[in-house]
């Protein structure tokens, strides 16, 4: 994989008062190298609705679709992925559970990337790199030297996270193999009835991010 990272996050977009289902495929449509749905407030069934309703729309462009933290509904969904975080199942222990599964775990820390190494997920996620507006308590920014560090201590991709926006694409360009955003897949003004926009902005960030 090597590229944009796509994040669907049901909150942020509930907030805009637009699809899930609608931005998802605005999104796969730009060809990302994986979109990942994140829905932190919905329940279990929701999730799996939404999870089931995606994967077809990932599955007919090529695009693989992780689920965030439950790997069980990944698999009802026929999901190619799940990303798990620290307070979330171990990834050996996701492992046994659906050893079908690609596996990403979250680490905001050298310490925390040496624990998920004896592990070997398919890929790591570090950050936040920069400032990031999508979580209400974020993590202490690490930089981009730090990231640097962990893509030469990985052998496996390395997703950055936090911030990653068309400012500072070419910089994670260099620096690691794939750019997870959020917030800059939505411009400010997207309507409902015309999610091209949404579409236009993840095409730049997938060819910023693979270059």
């Amino acid at each position: 994989m090597r590229g944009l990272y796509a994040i669907v996050d049901v909150t942020t977009l509930s907030r805009r008062r637009l699809s899930v289902l609608d931005v998802a495929g605005a999104i796969a449509r730009a060809r990302p190298a994986a979109l990942q749905l994140r829905a932190k407030d919905l329940s279990p069934r929701e999730m799996l609705q939404l999870l089931r309703a995606i994967h077809p729309l990932c599955r007919e462009i090529g695009v693989p679709l992780f689920a965030n933290d439950r790997p069980d509904l990944a698999m009802l969904a026929g999901c190619e992925g799940v990303h798990v975080g620290q307070d979330d199942l171990p990834v050996h222990v996701v492992r046994r559970l659906a050893p079908m599964l690609r596996v990403g775990v979250s680490t905001h820390s050298l310490s925390e990337v040496e624990r998920a190494l004896v592990d070997r997920p398919d890929y790591l996620a570090f950050g936040p790199v920069f400032e990031t507006r999508s979580k209400n308590e974020p993590e202490r920014v690490v930089g981009i030297d730090a990231l640097c560090a962990v893509v030469a201590r990985c052998p496996m991709p390395v997703v950055a996270i936090g911030g990653i926006d068309l400012e500072h694409a070419n910089d994670v360009a260099r620096a690691t193999h794939l750019g997870a955003a959020i917030a800059a897949l939505l411009p400010d003004h997207v309507q409902s009835n015309d999610l091209a926009p949404i579409t236009e902005r993840a095409r730049a960030l997938h060819a910023a991010l693979a270059s």
